[in-house]
């Protein structure tokens, strides 16, 4: 199924996150998709804020640190980047198998598509695009 949204702000973008946590309440394995800067993070953060891991405040882009993670009362989400990793080895050395595998997490996923094998797992992908200054288009593809 798939499902087009649009934000006109940095805050709808935020809302919209917290609406579509409602939709991925059974996934495990979300592949966010979308260039630099189009509002992935600003998303996760409504989707944090959706499952009461986190408020949207504390949720921060983990390029550097690669996995974040928001504990919530039923669900556990973790927002993962893997823009800087190029060979599946160090894909290996993350531990995301693990992760996949625990019924309580969901794992929100930039980048990667740079992964055939994290394409094969996932149960959801949502893609944000520019179309403005402040707006955004999101698409949400559910298996």
């Amino acid at each position: 199924m798939t499902r087009d949204y649009t934000s006109h702000s940095a805050e709808e973008t935020v809302e919209l996150g917290r609406r579509l946590s409602s939709e991925l309440r059974n996934a495990h394995v979300v592949l966010l998709r979308g260039d630099l800067g189009a509002g992935k993070t600003t998303l996760v953060k409504g989707i944090a804020e959706g499952f009461k891991a986190a408020e949207a405040d504390d949720v921060t882009s983990p390029t550097f640190t690669l996995i974040h993670e928001y504990r919530g009362p039923e669900r556990d989400v973790f927002h993962i980047d893997l823009y800087r990793l190029e060979r599946p080895g160090e894909l290996d050395s993350l531990g995301l198998e693990d992760l996949m595998h625990e019924e309580r997490n969901l794992l929100l996923i930039e980048w990667g598509e740079k992964f055939p094998r994290i394409l094969k797992q996932k149960d959801a992908e949502i893609s944000i695009h520019r179309a403005g200054h402040d707006e955004r288009k999101v698409r949400l593809t559910t298996n």
